[in-house]
């Protein structure tokens, strides 16, 4: 579960009199995530009552990116995307402070993420993301992805000095120092290889992160980790969070659906296909790393349950041992 920053009755009530969006019919919080604070929100307006969310930003998230993030969101749906969209006050801004956060009201979408990835959800998901991408070519404002491959090595480096990274994972920071010396100087635009197509990516698409209404897509939320970076990698990092079991066994037939539904809307090019064993290696290295320092550094008896950073450095495993396209169902 999240761990929440408190709000109180009268601070709720007071804050949202900054907006024209009715009366507090209920509010309750959301035990999925591990970033921000998340809130259901219940308003009424004569009879019609309405949902939003509202969004407590935490320390991991940079108040400086947030305008970024939400004028993302915006363009996003205002260009047909669906995902949530901010909701100004009545002074026309949508980040504001409540309990001494950043904090915003987005729209609430219907739906719900799936527990149990099928085949039949990764054609939409492709769809989905490669729609993304065409939909924000027209943002302007750009973002570096802070948890690209400049930040791997020192990432690394900070859990290898953890006391804990031995005895907890024996041998595994000697792994991953090898991974990283048959990723990096491959890596797109490095060292003279030839950079790939970039723009606005969300960097962070897990099944949480995507609703269903039946069969059909309903929404892409979380945008918090979105930045500007190589289209491909974002597809790198999908058919890593949808394409493996629980057991770390890939499935080619969930890739092959994935991006025959990215391509019916971005086709890849020739190069971004050449690229994608040492893409989706990178993208397994990072959730590897993230996934280790947060397990390495949690605190005792923190609400929050850490994840395994095994589950990725499996991923990366086989990544590595891929050279070639064919395995990605391509």
């Amino acid at each position: 579960m999240a761990v929440y920053t408190d709000v109180g009755d009268d601070a709720l009530a007071a804050f949202l009199t900054e907006y024209d969006i009715g009366g507090l019919v209920a509010f309750r919080g959301i035990a999925e995530g591990v970033e921000n604070s998340n809130f259901v929100l219940r308003t009424a307006q004569g009879e019609e009552q309405r949902d939003f969310i509202l969004t407590l930003y935490e320390k991991r998230v940079d108040p400086g990116d947030l305008p970024w993030f939400l004028g993302l969101m915006q363009h996003l749906a205002t260009q047909g995307l669906n995902c949530p969209l901010p909701v100004a006050g009545r002074d026309g801004e949508a980040l504001r402070r409540l309990a001494s956060r950043p904090a915003a009201i987005t729209t609430f979408l219907s739906g719900v993420w799936p527990r149990q990835v099928q085949a039949r959800h990764c054609a939409p998901l492709g769809a989905a993301l490669g729609r993304l991408h065409l939909a924000g070519t027209g943002y302007t404002p750009t973002r570096a992805n802070g948890l690209g491959p400049e930040a791997w090595p020192p990432l690394l480096q900070a859990s290898s000095e953890n006391k804990q990274a031995s005895s907890a994972f024996p041998g595994l920071i000697d792994e991953l120092r090898a991974a990283l010396d048959s990723i990096l100087p491959y890596w797109p635009g490095t060292a003279g290889r030839p950079d790939l197509p970039r723009g606005h990516i969300h960097a962070d698409l897990f099944p949480d992160n995507v609703f269903f209404l039946g069969d059909d897509l309903s929404g892409l939320i979380d945008f918090y980790f979105a930045c500007t970076d190589l289209f491909a990698y974002d597809v790198a990092i999908c058919l890593n969070a949808w394409c493996f079991n629980d057991q770390g066994d890939f499935n080619v037939t969930y890739a092959r659906r994935l991006l025959e539904g990215y391509e019916s809307v971005r086709p890849l090019s020739a190069a971004e296909r050449e690229a994608l064993p040492v893409l989706a290696a990178g993208a397994a290295m990072r959730f590897s790393l993230t996934r280790l320092y947060d397990w390495l550094n949690t605190p005792a008896g923190a609400l929050v349950t850490r994840k395994d950073p095994m589950a990725y450095v499996r991923r990366l495993r086989f990544h590595l041992a891929t050279p070639t396209i064919g395995a990605y169902g391509v």
